[in-house]
């Protein structure tokens, strides 16, 4: 911000957040004078101080004769308002948000059905986009493996794994397999390995091929199938999961732009760059990230609003939303679910029953 701004001006600039997330319009000094001040204080005065307030570049006016609206600056400010205030969340026992949060993960165990009950909840509190990810569990047990053919030499192969987990992946193979090799390689894997963890498979298949070379080479095309599809540094991958994304089509957004939100939220890899840029597992606190534009022109009028976590490795959740949002109720259910996934991770407190 170019420059400090009085208490009155503070109080103003509240104001006019507040009323814009509640509304969705544009604040003149005259509704503002009416609502929030109760004719305290004059519309000229307010006026005046709203001049300011633009000039200091926290206020944005959308159409020469409407009200103003607060610039990116000013939902800065507000959140940091928020966040140095005495913390809410040691007292958030007794509140309603609590015990929707607590109930609403009863019975959920694992850290896949955590992350997965995870983002459903931060969607349905926020009416934003609810994120979580988490480290892909390669020591999760494999109940099936399935390839498809696309085209010459390229493969869809999906995984389904004891948890319920299902990851899939487009292969670019050097030689071209049929329909029937395919359909093979999935049995040979399938047979053997059904039950046994990623981990366990990868080291089981390399043994087989230095020991048994000869017998296994007729099955050199499972092998090469199972190492494509899981490669040896799955365990450094992340799963992410979404929910919630058509809260944004309500979105006061021209088509190109929104365009551009759904096909930024659909490359799943993109969101997992996204939160990874801005979270810092060192640290415990939640952190709101406006300008996301800066890095992914299709987050553009979005904020992140994360936290990290440990849920079987190193995690995070997130609420991905609009500017106009309820950032007091969704900063304390980000930091909450990510102390209670961190909690039921280290066995502080087991999912209750339903």
């Amino acid at each position: 911000m170019a420059r400090l701004i009085t208490t009155r001006q503070r109080e103003i600039l509240t104001a006019i957040i507040e009323s814009y997330i509640s509304t969705g319009e544009p604040v003149s000094s005259g509704t503002l004078a009416q609502s929030a001040f109760a004719n305290a204080m004059s519309s000229a005065t307010i006026r005046n101080e709203m001049a300011e307030l633009a000039d200091a570049g926290l206020l944005e006016q959308p159409h020469t004769s409407a009200g103003r609206i607060p610039s990116a600056e000013a939902f800065r400010l507000y959140v940091g308002q928020l966040t140095s205030a005495p913390a809410t969340l040691p007292n958030l026992s007794r509140t309603d948000l609590q015990t929707h949060i607590d109930t609403s993960f009863a019975g959920i165990a694992g850290a896949s059905a955590l992350l997965e009950r995870t983002s459903h909840v931060l969607a349905a509190l926020s009416s934003g986009v609810g994120l979580a990810i988490g480290a892909a569990a390669s020591t999760d047990l494999l109940e099936h493996i399935h390839f498809s053919r696309l085209t010459q030499r390229r493969v869809l192969a999906v995984v389904v794994t004891r948890s319920g987990m299902v990851r899939d992946r487009v292969l670019a193979l050097d030689h071209d397999l049929s329909s029937v090799q395919l359909e093979t390689a999935a049995n040979f894997l399938n047979q053997h390995f059904r039950g046994w963890n990623i981990d366990r498979v990868r080291n089981e298949l390399a043994r087989r091929v230095d020991h048994e070379r000869t017998v296994y080479q007729q099955l050199s095309d499972a092998i090469d199938l199972w190492t494509r599809t899981v490669p040896a540094d799955a365990v450094q991958q992340q799963s992410v999961y979404i929910d919630g994304v058509v809260n944004l089509i309500g979105l006061p957004a021209d088509r190109d732009r929104l365009r551009a939100m759904l096909s930024a939220l659909e490359e799943k890899q993109r969101l997992i760059e996204l939160l990874n840029a801005y979270i810092d597992t060192s640290e415990q606190s939640v952190r709101v990230i406006f300008d996301l534009e800066q890095q992914d022109p299709g987050m553009a009028g979005l904020v992140l609003i994360a936290a990290p976590v440990q849920v079987s490795g190193d995690s995070a959740v997130a609420i991905l939303g609009p500017k106009r949002m309820n950032y007091e109720s969704a900063i304390n259910a980000v930091s909450y679910i990510a102390q209670l996934l961190h909690r039921i991770d280290t066995g502080e407190v087991a999912p209750t029953s339903p």
